[in-house]
């Protein structure tokens, strides 16, 4: 914004300026600024677009990937392909020392590449690394300026208030209700699937099930008959529901009623289509003011959905605050624990309670997603991880606790595993706060700093020769016991949560949420691909956004396992 405003405001003082002391030279206000506009600003292009990187920058030398446009650089390459994938390329077969350098939209960025660099970069200086601004004003619009976004000495005041809701003292407590919620999903899950069955039906239900394309009368009845289910549907309502409880200690009620506003808010974000791509690029280029003065109709939404889910944050901080004042029982959901610490005012809640609405639901929902993908790719998994499951829950009812769910050492290892073939999150960034070094290589203020959990994630590297194939083994000791860092030479070759003081508060809470999700799921149902799909053929195609998911959902077919 600023070099926006700073060559708008030039132009237009140096054509007031031309009026008044050299008006033989002038085209008249309007026009000389104008001109000037264009000039300065193709000046400013062909600096930093040709000159620039080419010739002063000091992170030239560099190693940068093949196939590079003049102009555009790599960015066709990458948007080409699912968020992080190109750069799997790029590790494996361009020789570097932790940095590849590479150009996407005129501007350079840095991807790190090993152990040592991302550990400098996330733990030993990892202040010297912040969020870019536009990223944090456009996705701060429905996340919130909370915790996500926080920076310094702020990051470290809300982490240290707000971690007492995540450990893991508090995590245990609150498996039942991870389970609870688990049960009441399959329940759901089970009575649309018979009534699908029972009333074959011409148009959509908001339970997830089945929509068959118009027109195709006999494709319909028949996908109805088999009560086909969409599994990122079923996965971000219970997660909502979830995070209701667990986050403001309210039951949002969406796997009851898929049609409450909340829900709808949240699934009308996650469908964002054409407006939201270009907003993407258009807030790479353009002031985040004038971006939200675009007439697009994802403008509107999104500040339609931003209000309404600030509303309902405030009305839960209303709601807490009361219950307090009328001394009812002290609540250690998050709200309350943050509401205890005195720390943040009101609107400050308010953003808090906005970044663990989304986050704490939407990046455990995506993760369900891949899970049942991937039962659904290799059955004899899927039938292992449910003979486990049934060996230690005696029955889907059954009471559980923390050590019920930990102990299922098999399940820990399919979370972990999914978690790092498919990161809901495959790619972040960070931009230089000062002039820095990372591994003593130079790094001016304002580099482009790219973090990939989707390509280190999978880097053969660091994980074997099979990196890109599904084995839960690898996260399972000698001893059949599971651990967190599977067959990797380093803890950075998971970055899924990140590491370090940035990494995610939530990482315990998501795991366990996971966990008793996908045990309910795969201990009561056999699944399968939606027969004669794109999916039981072998075909994926991956939607990349904020999260990267299954274009067009995971479609499944769900049948009850008799004997638990």
């Amino acid at each position: 914004m600023g070099t926006f405003l700073s060559v708008a405001a030039t132009s237009a003082g140096l054509s007031v300026a031309l009026a008044r002391f050299a008006p033989q030279y002038s085209l008249g206000v309007a026009v000389t600024a104008v001109t000037l506009f264009v000039i300065q600003s193709l000046s400013y292009a062909i600096w930093h677009v040709v000159i620039y990187p080419r010739f002063i920058d000091p992170l030239r030398h560099i190693p940068e990937p093949p196939a590079r446009d003049f102009l555009l650089g790599h960015t066709k390459n990458i948007l080409r392909e699912p968020t992080g994938w190109p750069m799997r390329k790029w590790i494996a077969d361009v020789p570097n020392n932790g940095f590849i350098r590479y150009s996407m939209w005129f501007r350079r960025r840095l991807l790190l590449t090993t152990p040592a660099t991302l550990s400098e970069v996330l733990v030993t200086k990892n202040y010297d690394f912040v969020k870019p601004g536009n990223i944090v004003k456009t996705l701060g619009r429905i996340l919130g300026i909370g915790i996500l976004f926080a920076e310094g000495d702020e990051h470290k005041m809300q982490r240290k208030n707000l971690s007492p809701a995540f450990a893991f003292r508090h995590i245990k407590n609150i498996y039942p209700i991870f389970w609870q919620k688990s049960i009441e999903m399959t329940d759901c899950m089970a009575a649309a699937v018979a009534a699908a069955k029972a009333e074959p039906t011409n148009t959509s239900h908001d339970d997830g099930t089945a929509k068959p394309d118009i027109g195709l009368e006999s494709q319909r009845h028949e996908r109805r008959r088999l009560g086909v289910i969409e599994v990122g549907n079923w996965a971000s309502r219970a997660t909502l529901d979830i995070i209701g409880l667990c986050g403001m200690g309210r039951d949002f009620n969406s796997l009851q009623d898929p049609s409450n506003e909340l829900n709808k808010t949240y699934k009308s974000l996650a469908e964002p289509g054409s407006g939201a791509r270009i907003l993407g690029l258009a807030a790479l280029f353009l002031p985040f003011w004038l971006l939200k003065l675009l007439p697009i109709k994802r403008n509107t939404q999104l500040s339609e959905a931003s209000a309404y889910i600030k509303q309902v944050c405030r009305d839960l901080i209303i709601r807490k605050r009361k219950d307090v004042l009328e001394e009812k029982a002290a609540g250690t959901d998050i709200l309350s624990v943050a509401l205890d610490s005195g720390a943040f005012s009101d609107e400050e809640l308010v953003n808090q309670m906005m970044t663990f609405l989304i986050a704490g639901h939407e990046t455990t929902a995506t993760s369900m997603t891949w899970a049942i993908y991937l039962m659904c790719k290799h059955p004899d998994i899927q039938k292992k991880l449910r003979a486990e499951v049934r060996s230690s829950i005696p029955h889907l009812h059954s009471e559980i606790t923390a050590a019920t769910i930990d102990d299922c050492h098999y399940l820990q290892a399919v979370c972990n595993e999914t978690l790092r073939l498919w990161a809901p999150v495959g790619l972040t960034s960070r931009v230089a706060a000062c002039d820095t070094t990372i591994q003593g290589q130079f790094i001016p203020k304002g580099t482009a700093i790219i973090l990939a959990p989707a390509t280190i994630n999978t880097s053969t590297e660091l994980w074997g020769p099979d990196a890109l194939e599904f084995k839960p083994e690898r996260f399972l000791g000698p001893d059949g016991k599971a651990n967190n860092q599977g067959s990797a030479k380093s803890n950075f070759a998971f970055l899924t949560f990140l590491h370090g003081p940035r990494s995610c508060i939530g990482q315990r809470f998501a795991q366990a949420e996971f966990a008793c999700i996908l045990a309910a799921w795969i201990g009561r149902f056999e699944t399968a691909f939606e027969q004669d799909s794109a999916m039981a053929k072998g075909e994926l195609e991956v939607r990349s956004g904020v999260t990267s998911k299954p274009k067009g959902g995971v479609w499944v077919t769900v049948e009850e396992v008799a004997g638990w």
